[in-house]
């Protein structure tokens, strides 16, 4: 949900700029819950105060929510289907994907240098390989940047 929040917002209708929003993804990912409805909050207040971010919460929880209900409802009966099984495992990979792909864009307009390449590499391999939880990581990163500044 990222690439299309930051697409419309960033690329196609220019509401905020890259920089502006790559912030409010960093104060997304601090806070409490789903980094999207995060984002969306973020972003709702900046353009249009309460108001802005009644509509676009709204906006990103009601569909999913739908959604979910609607396959809540009727997967008891499809889920033995071999199309559906199908499509669960072939989702994987795209899902993948969507998470790369904006960590990835984020990765070149990383203005920080040989220092934040090797303190993203570092952080992805204490969360994928050591298994240590990303909250100690970006704890560490804050305590890091607050002392070396």
């Amino acid at each position: 949900m990222l690439p299309l929040i930051q697409n419309e917002i960033v690329e196609k209708n220019n509401w905020i700029k890259e920089d502006e929003f790559l912030e409010l993804l960093a104060m997304a990912q601090s806070a409490p819950g789903p980094i999207a409805v995060n984002v969306a909050v973020f972003v709702g207040y900046k353009l249009g105060g309460l108001h802005g971010t009644i509509i676009t919460t709204l906006g990103t929880i009601l569909p999913s929510f739908i959604i979910i209900l609607l396959i809540a409802i009727y997967f008891k009966d499809i889920r033995s289907n071999t199309y559906v099984e199908g499509f669960f495992k072939g989702i994987k990979p795209a899902l993948a994907a969507l998470i790369a792909v904006p960590a990835i864009k984020m990765a070149k307009k990383n203005k920080s240098g040989a220092i934040g390449i090797i303190v993203t590499l570092l952080s992805l391999y204490l969360v994928a390989v050591l298994n240590i939880s990303p909250v100690w990581i970006i704890l560490a990163a804050a305590m890091g940047a607050f002392f070396i500044k």
